[in-house]
């Protein structure tokens, strides 16, 4: 029974010092992707199209790669990037093209092999990261859609130790953005974002109490709030 015991524990142990060996790989190899591809919030899809083999392997070893949400930030960090990669993995598949929207399915439709499931970019967010984690708002300002109407995507993975951090940077960011919240007086224009997911930007007040949680620059509370239309446009370094 002793022998049973230690056999068993050894391969617990072995198979969860694989796990996260290839976690460690996989948020590497992804930082470096993310840095050699990524400039000013935009993303070389044209020099990926020309050498796809390290955005390949990284989603092939990613492929079968388990996550638990009881480690939230591993969690979190590893779907945000995969998000990301695939987002530009379906980009370079059908490049070149002008927007993301010019693929049927794109978001809804298309199904991806990773981390142990089959799902589609859509799943991603709401199912995996959304519905997990509901009162996350500043998802929004990390999962990056192709779009210039997102907001820009970062040049390094996101990893467990950083995340918090990157989150809230993030989110700063944009919302201290004068293209993203255009304000003119008692007036503000802001992303339609904001109009999709309204029910997570308005769990603990307003709107604008959530953009102002945020801003160095306060929007007025009475502020008159109108969106602006999504800028699908593709977030192409050229």
């Amino acid at each position: 029974m002793k022998r049973i015991f230690i056999q068993t524990l050894f391969l617990f142990l072995t198979v969860t010092s694989i796990s996260a060996q290839d976690l460690d790989e996989f948020f590497n190899s992804a930082d470096s992707f993310f840095e050699t591809n990524v400039m000013d919030g935009k993303v070389k899809y044209a020099d990926i199209k020309n050498n796809p083999k390290t955005l390949n392997a990284i989603l092939e070893s990613a492929k079968g790669i388990s996550v638990s949400e009881t480690d939230a930030s591993t969690y979190k960090a590893f779907w945000i990037n995969a998000y990301n990669l695939l987002v530009i993995d379906g980009i370079v598949k059908n490049y070149p093209l002008k927007s993301p929207l010019d693929v049927a399915g794109f978001f809804d439709k298309k199904k991806h092999e990773i981390g142990g499931k089959s799902l589609t970019l859509n799943g991603i967010e709401n199912d995996l990261l959304r519905a997990k984690f509901p009162t996350e708002a500043r998802f929004h300002f990390v999962l990056v859609c192709a779009g210039l109407g997102c907001p820009p995507i970062i040049n390094t993975a996101y990893t467990p130790k950083t995340l918090e951090n990157q989150l809230q940077k993030q989110t700063v960011m944009a919302l201290n953005n004068p293209t993203f919240i255009k304000v003119n007086k008692n007036k503000a224009q802001i992303s339609q974002l904001f109009e999709w997911y309204k029910s997570d930007f308005e769990q603990k007040g307003s709107t604008v109490d959530f953009i102002n949680k945020y801003r160095k620059v306060k929007l007025p509370e009475n502020a008159k709030l109108s969106y602006y239309p999504y800028d699908w446009s593709l977030n192409e370094a050229k």
